[in-house]
């Protein structure tokens, strides 16, 4: 007997909006960096200004990549990317 639960995707590609160019970009950075980022330096980085506006839009993305788990806040403003385990493989 089903009720209408399905198991969560794992894979970040199958969520449509981190599939977007602008946080693929953004996960490039993160992955080139060396420590953790700050909306303003990736928004320097990336060249998209920065202008309150720019950092304000970056730090939404920041968040809403964080709430995935894809990124964590390390301290207030400052992100890095979530270190994956490969899943161990099925004899």
């Amino acid at each position: 007997m089903s009720l209408g639960y399905t198991e969560p995707e794992d894979d970040a590609a199958a969520d449509t909006t981190i599939a977007q160019p602008a946080y693929l970009a953004i996960l490039a950075e993160f992955e080139r960096a060396d420590g953790p980022l700050r909306a303003g330096q990736l928004c320097q980085i990336l060249d998209v200004g920065t202008e309150p506006k720019h950092r304000e839009g970056m730090r939404s993305r920041l968040k809403r990549l964080a709430a995935r788990g894809i990124l964590t806040e390390t301290e207030p403003g400052l992100f890095t990317l979530v270190a994956k385990t490969e899943p161990a493989q099925q004899p």
